[in-house]
């Protein structure tokens, strides 16, 4: 959303106590990685946990271990060993499956007797090229 890109930005790392925890388990473009480098060769971030990142399409979803990642931004935060980056894998708890499950065959149900899913998408939700 408009209102939330970058909202981590260098004003909001500079209103931070020095050496503060940032995690970041929502939406990538939260946060202006850039600025969040500048905070962590500061000292004003001193720990990161990501388990999302604004570019992590081309990052997150492959076996990237034999290929050099072009992203300069997401390797340089590799670079700190106080940044953990979690590659999207925060919902990965059994509570999470159990409810992805639950609703998977809900909506399956649902389908298959002919009802309304209560889950289903609309056309003004349905990403489209």
């Amino acid at each position: 959303m408009p209102e939330t890109y970058h909202m981590i930005s260098d004003e909001s790392i500079e209103k931070m106590k020095t050496n503060a925890m940032l995690i970041n388990t929502s939406r990538g473009a939260l946060v202006d990685t850039e600025a969040v480098i500048r905070g962590l060769k500061s000292g004003k971030i001193g720990y990161l946990g990501l388990d999302v990142y604004e570019e992590e399409a081309d990052l997150f979803f492959e076996d990237l271990s034999n290929k050099i990642i072009q992203d300069d931004l997401f390797t340089r935060l590799l670079t700190f060993p106080n940044v953990v980056i979690t590659g999207h894998q925060g919902f990965f708890t059994q509570e999470a499956l159990e409810a992805i499950a639950e609703t998977t065959l809900s909506n399956i149900t649902e389908f298959d007797k002919g009802l309304e899913c209560k889950n289903r998408l609309t056309k003004g939700y349905i990403k489209t090229k």
